[in-house]
């Protein structure tokens, strides 16, 4: 669990006090809802994040959104007034419930300690089924005080929820008939693939089908980058082929993946005359924002379990022969003039990394350089904020992830905007001696905004650059642990390798050039087929 006490949460803090739980003290209410998503994310398994009435609820909510947006399974138990006060404004009341009902996939207000085990269980079990996401239950002081007469009531009782398992038959069938029809077709792959824990079936799909596949931000890793078959990431920020390859195949098979804007760019000119199979849990996300002609409900592993055994063998050399001439004549790249690059401190980390490790990435240009630059061959290696772009997720994330996975390398790429909107977690990973790694590429900006200010807006640098970022070296030690600098290319292996090595958590600043930005690009509005390639 991860958490910091407050007020009304104190019955269940001294409870913890003998309990066979292990509770992390964060130092910020948000950073220990990221925490328990990344937690989740890096396990499968749900997170808990605890906060106080007032205040400490309404500061976990930026995590229980992100949670949300990404399908990640965390449970939030927060403090409340006790229910003779509730509406009252009493001190420390927030309605927690109003707050959160937009922003989470089930919450619940305890009122008497009976519905107390009940509500427990079932919000674990809302949050981990289907498709997967945060539930929060308030708990009223007096509730939390009271004495229960007899045995717990554990049984769950939510009428109306049945997640969706198995895909209809007729449709998988129906699937397998549009795909070996087709003569070009691709692979879109969101994070619900992961989250189903259907890579293993993804990878045979693709391989009884010869077709390329390219993911989403939350689906790297789902399908491994080094294979001929992979495309990359897709979208705004996706590579060239990728984006070539999904507007001139005749057949879309999009699984566990929603059609948001990043991806799709101008609906309207989203490859209107390709063929779409969209297989996910959630019906509501189906033909929400594309219309699509094949849909199946199910969860990802079962459906593409019982769609390869319709998958006939067809020739496809000269769909993948295009497709590699793309990969040929678009390549990812960046002008390599002297100064440290992005690019080349993350094409490092990768080198230096095994398919295990664990990459956790802050939001900006740090993310999306992670997302081009870095190769993910294995799911539930990238922890990054999707659909929200939480700037200060990744280093409580990386905390999170560690604690799950205690012994895998775990790294944070950060930018130094981002880093810094929840770097008092540094206390968290000294206390603790989590041995989390940091690489902040450092570029004084807030780098994204500043590279849309340039292209779209006159180069006006309104509030972007930072004329007095902190000494992030300092500030490490300050905190208790240790601290690099970087700022030559030859500096950047030796340095990651004696990151690697340190038994505890570390700080490494590599001051990167401050003009590079992330290409390519799809404009805002622009259809996937408007690309700029540029080179800083």
């Amino acid at each position: 669990m991860f958490g910091i006490p407050g007020g009304v949460v104190i019955p269940i803090f001294d409870a913890l006090y003998d309990a066979p739980l292990k509770l992390i003290l964060t130092r910020h209410e948000q950073a220990a809802a990221h925490a328990a998503d990344g937690y989740a994310r890096a396990s499968g398994r749900a997170g808990v994040c605890i906060a106080t009435s007032g205040p400490g609820a309404t500061n976990l909510t930026t995590g229980i959104a992100t949670a949300n947006f990404d399908s990640s399974p965390v449970v939030a138990i927060t403090g409340q007034v006790k229910t003779a006060l509730i509406g009252n404004d009493a001190f420390q009341e927030a309605d927690t419930i109003g707050i959160t009902r937009s922003i989470s996939k089930y919450n619940c207000l305890v009122r008497r300690v009976e519905d107390l085990a009940r509500t427990i269980k079932e919000a674990f079990y809302v949050a981990t089924t289907g498709r997967p996401g945060p539930v929060v239950i308030d708990l009223p002081v007096d509730v939390s005080l009271a004495m229960l007469d007899g045995e717990p009531d554990k049984t769950i009782m939510l009428r109306g929820y049945k997640p969706p398992g198995e895909g209809n038959p007729k449709q998988i069938r129906l699937a397998a008939d549009v795909i070996n029809a087709a003569a070009r077709p691709v692979l879109y792959v969101g994070g619900g693939v992961i989250i189903s824990g259907a890579s293993q079936e993804l990878y045979q799909l693709a391989k009884a089908m010869t077709a390329p596949v390219t993911t989403t931000l939350m689906g790297l890793g789902a399908f491994p980058q080094d294979d001929p078959l992979s495309l990359g990431m897709l979208g705004m920020h996706g590579t060239v082929y990728a984006n070539r390859a999904i507007m001139q195949a005749d057949t879309i098979v999009a699984i566990g993946a929603r059609f948001d804007d990043r991806v799709t760019g101008r609906t309207d000119r989203f490859n209107p005359s390709a063929k779409i199979v969209h297989i996910d849990i959630d019906p509501s996300s189906i033909s929400k924002n594309i219309k699509v002609h094949v849909p199946i409900v199910g969860d990802a592993k079962q459906v593409l379990s019982e769609l390869i055994k319709h998958i006939q063998p067809t020739d496809r050399s000269a769909w993948l022969k295009q497709v590699e001439d793309w990969k040929k004549r678009y390549p990812l790249k960046y002008k390599d003039h002297g100064k440290l690059k992005p690019q080349y401190v993350i094409q490092q980390i990768s080198a230096v990394s095994t398919d295990d490790t664990i990459i956790c990435t802050e939001v900006g240009q740090n993310q999306m350089w992670t997302a081009l630059w870095y190769t993910f061959k294995k799911p539930r290696t990238l922890i990054s904020s999707g659909g929200l772009g939480t700037m200060g997720f990744g280093l409580p994330a990386a905390m999170g992830a560690q604690l799950a996975r205690p012994g895998a390398l775990v790294l944070d790429i950060a930018g130094d905007g981002s880093i810094q909107m929840n770097i008092q977690e540094l206390a968290t990973v000294a206390t603790y001696n989590i041995p989390v790694k940091v690489a902040i590429l450092n570029n004084s900006c807030l780098g994204m905004v500043r590279q849309w200010q340039e292209l779209f807006w006159n180069k006006r640098y309104s509030h972007t650059i930072f004329n007095h970022n902190p000494d992030f070296v300092k500030l490490a030690e300050a905190y208790g642990v240790k601290g690099m600098r970087i700022t030559e290319r030859d500096q950047v292996r030796d340095a990651l390798e004696e990151a690697i090595r340190h038994p505890g958590p570390v700080i490494m600043d590599f001051r990167v050039d401050p003009a590079e930005n992330v290409f390519p690009m799809v404009p805002a509005g622009k259809s996937l087929d408007e690309v700029m390639e540029g080179l800083a």
